[in-house]
């Protein structure tokens, strides 16, 4: 089936040790797609100037970093390239061939058609992907996603590291995009700051490709270096949704479970510590008062999770811009 886009779609590639790929990857884009941006991040292999030299495609723009800012500052910079050539969405393509171009559409889809902000790729969806994806790999997967479900708040969204994404320009425009992180907490810091400005995001299938290219990323190390900033995206989006733009019945559960679970902790211990250094038993009534507010604490506290989990951003932010044009002259046979 052929089909036409009306809107414009914009592709960026950052490029980082990637030209062995690039130009394969350039050369399958859709040619229904109106724009491609490369981003050459300082790469010592000098990806961009290989494109430049080597594709006659008109579509294709690229843009070179005197150093090197990560996969984040060079998608930063393709963000910015694209809102200039006025683009409706932009979709983050990988350089070494791992990311599947045919995809594209399928990205662009939900948000032509008004439901949803955001689109990322889920290699987690079926069960023959994750038997290709290395052991290492599908465990630091598996425990970042779980994470990454409770820091941005985006609990039905698995895969939070893949890197296949689309987003509609009005989504991007709401974004503080000198705030996001350069390196590879990139596509994590995007999930926590499109829920500050509610933004709904929704997974597209996608199998897992792994051929010969090294990846940058060690699960690992990355693993051990993330807590401090998901600690912080955690309770900035909890003080953020929860007292300053909003206050509702989760922003009770929050504040009385944490007080009262912190009281019957502390209260508890303190007490149990006391009497062990007296050699005496602890009171009755000093072990009911602490474990009652424990208790309630938790309740309250796991009534909170639940409160979050279903307050998601449900509706598009991009809702209406979409609603004033004819959807089905988007995409059509």
């Amino acid at each position: 089936m052929d089909y036409k886009i009306s809107e414009i779609i914009t592709v960026v590639i950052p490029c980082y040790k990637v030209s062995n790929s690039i130009l394969k990857v350039i050369q399958n884009i859709d040619h229904n797609i109106q724009n491609i941006i490369v981003v050459d991040d300082c790469c010592p292999e000098k990806s961009g100037e290989l494109v430049l030299s080597s594709t006659q495609d008109k579509r294709v723009t690229v843009l070179f970093h005197p150093t090197n800012l990560g996969v984040g500052g060079a998608m930063k910079t393709g963000y910015k390239k694209a809102l200039e050539l006025n683009s409706d969405i932009v979709v983050k393509l990988d350089g070494d061939g791992q990311m599947d171009p045919s995809l594209i559409i399928d990205f662009a889809i939900p948000i032509l058609i008004g439901e949803a902000d955001y689109t990322k790729g889920n290699r987690f969806y079926s069960p023959e992907s994750l038997i290709k994806m290395p052991l290492v790999r599908l465990f630091g997967n598996g425990v970042l996603c779980f994470i990454n479900k409770v820091v941005s708040g985006y609990w039905t969204i698995m895969d939070p590291t893949n890197g296949y994404t689309a987003i509609h320009a009005v989504a991007l425009k709401n974004l503080p995009l000198e705030k996001i992180d350069n390196r590879y907490f990139f596509e994590n810091d995007m999930l926590f700051r499109l829920n500050t400005i509610r933004a709904k995001v929704e997974d597209i299938p996608m199998k897992a490709l792994y051929g010969d290219e090294k990846s940058n990323l060690c699960v690992c190390k990355t693993i051990a270096q993330f807590p401090f900033k998901y600690a912080s995206r955690f309770f900035k989006r909890i003080f953020y949704n929860y007292y300053i733009r909003d206050f509702n019945i989760g922003s009770l559960e929050i504040f009385f479970g944490i007080l009262l679970f912190g009281f019957g902790l502390l209260f508890g211990l303190y007490h149990w510590i006391h009497s062990a250094f007296l050699n005496m038993d602890t009171p009755v009534g000093t072990i009911i008062l602490s474990s009652t507010t424990l208790f309630i604490g938790f309740q309250l506290l796991l009534s909170a999770i639940n409160y979050d989990m279903n307050n998601m951003p449900k509706s598009p932010i991009s809702k209406f811009h979409v609603t004033r044009k004819n959807k089905k002259a988007s995409i059509y046979s």
